[in-house]
């Protein structure tokens, strides 16, 4: 596989080292500069990179203008800031005109590499998407002539919002593999409360990688917002349950994957959205979901506040019974052990295991034994 190219600009030199050092060590071929000198005149193919890591100390309007003409002379690049911006508005500014792709610490290897990885996975999920975009073109062609075609179609459809899903997922570097976590939880769940039937328990597999599909239609700048939502922000939020489900009714009738997009935000004691759905009539796979939703996010780093351990989750969940949760589901997730919990979680994100012990103190490489 051809090592993705990476040009560093930093002024920092052992800011710039530390982060080369880090990088070359994880195959990543680095070319460094400590002004924007490097990008005019810009190179040529094959020399073009695929990332610019740019350390900048701040943003004025001749850095601004700096970063337009990099986005024109590469507009296929990845350009990720490496800082820590008082004027978050700027940097949030040039983030929705994409005229750059990420922000991360420009002290923090781990932030900036999770940066990296995610624009990769990305740019792999778009090329996908576009391929079965134009399977889909050409299937509806052919469908005006062989009605057969139409099965094939529809899995081609959920192929593509599977795909849809990871990439929203993608948007957020904290929630990466989220969804596929949830989805893991729930069907876990499922079989405890007894569903035995492969088909159903891939069904509800599959509504909970797809739970949160509409979001693809609410703006990053109010999914990404770091302060409090506004209220016509939140109301524009709490819409895309519907959203998603208007995504996949006509082009997927299974119900419980329907169910549980609609209905995922609804709680037990009806004081839930978008339809304020009060216990049975809240649909099982829906109860269900609700569960593991709540635990991955409890269990999770959010920017705003720190993970808790799975006693705290089961705790939480426990108090929560009868008002946000199903008592019979939560009786169910009562019955697993929280250490057990914990390792569904790990075997199914796949973290990278071992990356900060390859690093030593201040960041420096360890020498790896043979």
């Amino acid at each position: 596989m051809e090592r993705k190219k990476i040009l560093l600009i930093d002024r920092d030199e052992r800011r710039r080292n530390r982060i080369l050092n880090f990088l070359s060590a994880l195959n990543y071929e680095v070319k460094e500069s400590n002004s924007f000198e490097e990008i005019s005149p810009p190179p040529s193919p094959p020399r073009t990179p695929d990332f610019v890591l740019l350390s900048l100390p701040h943003l004025n309007e001749n850095i601004i203008g700096l970063l337009k003409r990099l986005k024109n002379y590469w507009p296929k690049i990845c350009l990720i800031l490496l800082g820590d911006f008082e004027k978050a508005d700027a940097a949030l500014s040039l983030l929705k005109k994409g005229i750059i792709d990420h922000i991360a610490p420009a002290e923090h290897l781990l932030a900036i590499y999770s940066a990296l990885r995610s624009e990769s996975q990305k740019r792999k999920l778009s090329e996908k998407n576009y391929s079965f975009l134009q399977a889909l073109q050409k299937l509806h062609l052919k469908q005006k002539e062989e009605s057969k075609r139409a099965s094939s179609l529809e899995e081609i459809y959920s192929n593509t919002l599977e795909n849809l899903m990871a990439a929203l997922d993608l948007r957020d570097v904290e929630t990466f593999g989220h969804s596929k976590t949830v989805a893991k939880y729930s069907q876990v769940l499922a079989e405890i409360m007894g569903e035995k039937d492969r088909t159903s328990l891939e069904n509800v597999r599959k509504g909970a990688l797809l739970h949160d599909v509409g979001k693809i239609a609410i703006p990053d700048s109010i999914l990404k917002k770091t302060s409090p939502l506004t209220r016509g922000e939140w109301e524009k939020i709490k819409l895309h349950p519907v959203l998603g489900f208007g995504l996949i009714k006509e082009i997927n009738s299974i119900k419980e994957v329907g169910n549980i997009i609609l209905y995922h935000h609804e709680r037990y004691d009806g004081n839930g959205y978008p339809h304020r759905l009060k216990e049975k009539s809240i649909p099982q796979e829906a109860r269900i979901f609700a569960l593991a939703d709540a635990l991955d996010a409890i269990t999770s780093y959010r920017p705003y506040r720190k993970e808790r351990n799975f006693e705290e989750a089961r705790k939480e969940i426990q108090k929560n019974s009868g008002t946000q949760f199903d008592p019979t589901v939560v009786e169910a997730f009562l019955s697993v052990e929280p250490e057990d919990w914990k390792k569904i979680k790990y075997e199914t994100t796949k973290i990278i295991p071992g990356i900060e012990e390859f690093l030593g103190e201040g960041g420096q490489k360890k020498r790896v034994k043979e």
